[in-house]
């Protein structure tokens, strides 16, 4: 192991070749925050801010990284990374743990895993905790129960509790977010989080070195175990049938177990039915794709925390066009700021408008826009489009306002706020009164009701 003024020495030559091939923005941003932390006879490893610096690196930058340091040492060194937890870890670290993939080359899964979990030891990311987890119509049951676990673990009648829904829903940041709290409130003292393919690949190792006894051992003492992606245990018998002894023990002795997988239990297969049996009798909870509004807040959460000035409507436009999952939502944002970064432009809609095309991503099409829907309900009126945003409160004009709004609530996707803006700088309060009055007045008078019909129809035949 070299020093720790040799591995920055030869770093700081690296970046030195770097700037001079990279625009100076490009350098700023995407290289100037990586640190050096370590080096020995066959790679360097860095430190960057998060998994997304990671990735954009690794997908424009790795053959700059290793053409530097090819330059620079003479020799074949990798580059492995380690993401930045936050300060604490920082000063601690003393043995990097390198993300699965390096630069350069592959590690086969078995060169990676020493002896399993008894020497890799676990680590959650810190990052992960309830507080920045952004709460919504389709994820609210999954958090209050995995709240409920975290406060009492093993104590409650949620064991094992599985969550359950699609790619980059929140499982992953629940799951862990769950042993964080634990941790920092001393309910648990040994949590190990592990994802199913992990547990599978030190589960070999040990095989392999004759441990599965200190395996099953380490297994069976920790106070809680999350374990990430059950449905990769599938039609691995043997990992299955060391896990069902460990689950039983667990259970056994009150430890509380948590697992995720990206179905409900019932729709899993090549798994053991003593296994299914276990879940099925579980509290099972699962996550929605998050709604529009949902969508806006996690978007303007992540903003903020990566110090993006990003407009509400470019947050909007991301929101609407972007709604698969929240790892895609997250994503996009590096996206847009790379794509600021690389270009020297400002984030804006003509931008996120690019960007969107060029990941092969379709920008929702309408045939009406909420400019329709003001224009038809004006006309119908004989009020001009001023009238119809503005401040007046005559009974005709606030009449036809609310129907405006009621229908470009029905029939766009924009959120409550945006559609409040789109009639004067309204607030979404103003938006929610008036689609309960037209929905009220819908149930009691029928040529009301006829009116509005009447309105939709036009409103559909828009071409």
């Amino acid at each position: 192991m070299y020093s720790s003024g040799e591995c920055q020495h030869i770093w700081d030559r690296c970046l030195g070749l770097i700037k001079t091939r990279v625009p100076p923005q490009t350098y700023s941003t995407w290289f100037q925050p990586i640190r050096a932390i370590s080096l020995n006879e066959k790679a360097l490893f860095l430190q960057v801010p998060n998994k997304f610096f990671y990735d954009w690196l690794d997908s424009h930058y790795k053959e700059t990284i290793h053409a530097s340091l090819r330059e620079v040492t003479g020799n074949g060194l990798t580059v492995q990374y380690t993401v930045l937890l936050n300060d604490q870890a920082e000063e601690n670290e003393t043995t990097p743990i390198p993300l699965s993939v390096p630069v350069l080359g592959k590690i086969s899964p078995l060169e990676g895993a020493r002896t399993g979990m008894l020497e890799r030891g676990t680590r959650i990311n810190e990052h992960y905790v309830f507080e920045n987890f952004v709460e919504g119509a389709g994820n609210q049951f999954a958090k209050a129960a995995s709240i409920a676990v975290a406060n009492a673990p093993g104590k409650t009648s949620f064991n094992p509790l599985v969550i359950y829904g699609g790619t980059g829903l929140g499982k992953t940041h629940l799951l862990q977010a769950i042993g964080n709290h634990a941790l920092l409130k001393g309910y648990a003292r040994k949590i190990v989080y592990v994802s199913s393919d992990t547990f599978t690949l030190d589960f070999i190792a040990a095989i392999q070195k004759n441990k599965t006894t200190e395996f099953s051992r380490y297994y069976r003492s920790v106070d809680m175990l999350l374990l990430d992606d059950i449905q990769f245990f599938q039609n691995k018998e043997q990992t299955q049938e060391q896990f069902f002894h460990i689950f039983n023990n667990l259970y056994q002795h009150r430890r509380q177990i948590v697992l995720t997988t990206d179905r409900p239990p019932l729709e899993l297969r090549g798994l053991q039915e003593r296994l299914l049996s276990r879940f099925q009798s579980s509290l099972t909870v699962d996550i929605q794709p998050p709604d529009l509004e949902t969508r806006i807040a996690i978007l303007n959460q992540k903003a903020a925390s990566e110090g993006l000035d990003v407009s509400y409507d470019v947050i909007e436009f991301i929101a609407q066009n972007v709604k698969k999952n929240i790892r895609e939502l997250e994503g996009f944002l590096i996206r847009l700021l790379a794509y600021s970064s690389l270009m020297q432009v400002d984030i804006d809609i003509n931008l996120a408008r690019k960007a969107l095309r060029e990941m092969g991503g379709i920008e929702k099409k309408t045939k009406f826009s909420i400019e329709d829907i003001q224009k038809i309900v004006s006309t119908e009126y004989s009020i001009n489009l001023d009238s119809l945003v503005g401040k007046s409160r005559t009974k005709e004009i606030a009449e036809a306002r609310m129907i405006a709004m009621f229908l470009a609530r029905e029939h766009t996707d924009l959120s409550l706020k945006t559609i409040g803006l789109y009639f004067g700088g309204r607030d979404h309060s103003t938006v929610v009164h008036a689609c309960r009055s037209v929905e009220e007045r819908v149930g009691k008078d029928e040529r009301f009701a006829n009116q509005i019909d009447i309105f939709k129809n036009k409103i559909q035949n828009i071409i």
